[in-house]
């Protein structure tokens, strides 16, 4: 069965992105995409079929915890993933208590989204196939599902660490960086430096383009695309 989202988004270019991001995923289908909590409750409330909410914790009209609870006030027992940038160990707390069933970090990979996804899909699918009494070992397989994959997430030889030391970079830089100059910033040679690079451009996190200027073969530079 396919699964009905709505992406809660208050950044145009992000909630576009997630939005393709889920199109991508076999068996998902994006149900709307808004912009605020407000919205997204009057959506709910017109839709009683979206199954999965993928929820931005800064919302312009408030909180996303807040609006998870109003969301359950209602009734509607939609899951909830958490596809934010906000690392407050307490929000993180807050969120599992309010039953959000996985939380993803901004920035990430599409890679990274699928594989959340994935994760879930293979939880509905597990519990759809379960009788309606369940023994011990049938409840830890079923939340064994949502348990995290970190190490599929990235290539063979790849850490998360460095991967985000290069996607900082990026982020921060006034403009594009080359993989020397990038190699330079994190400590790193130059061809570990293009690795991540590439890894990220190929992922559509990164863009790259020639740089021109001396003698000899354009240098690419690489430039993060918000």
């Amino acid at each position: 069965m396919t699964v009905r989202v709505l992406v809660v988004e208050d950044e145009e270019l992000a909630a576009e992105a997630h939005a393709t991001y889920t199109g991508r995923v076999a068996g998902f289908e994006v149900a709307g995409v808004v912009r605020s909590a407000g919205e997204a409750l009057r959506f709910l409330a017109a839709d009683a079929e979206v199954d999965l909410v993928l929820l931005d914790m800064h919302l312009p009209d408030g909180h996303g915890l807040g609006l998870l609870q109003r969301i359950r006030a209602t009734g509607h027992r939609c899951d909830v993933i958490a596809v934010t940038s906000a690392r407050d160990s307490e929000v993180v707390r807050r969120a599992v208590s309010q039953g959000v069933v996985l939380y993803l970090l901004k920035p990430f990979s599409f890679a990274a989204f699928r594989t959340k996804l994935e994760q879930y899909a293979a939880y509905r699918d597990r519990l759809s196939g379960t009788d309606s009494d369940v023994a011990q070992d049938e409840i830890d397989q079923l939340l064994g599902t949502l348990r995290t994959r970190g190490s599929t997430d990235l290539p063979k030889g790849m850490s998360a660490d460095s991967l985000r030391q290069v996607t900082a970079v990026l982020r921060e830089a006034s403009g594009p960086l080359s993989a020397t100059e990038v190699a330079d910033a994190i400590g790193a040679s130059r061809v570990t430096a293009r690795r991540y690079l590439e890894h990220l451009a190929d992922e559509g996190l990164v863009e790259r383009n020639p740089r021109y200027g001396g003698t000899g073969r354009p240098e690419v530079a690489y430039a993060w695309n918000p």
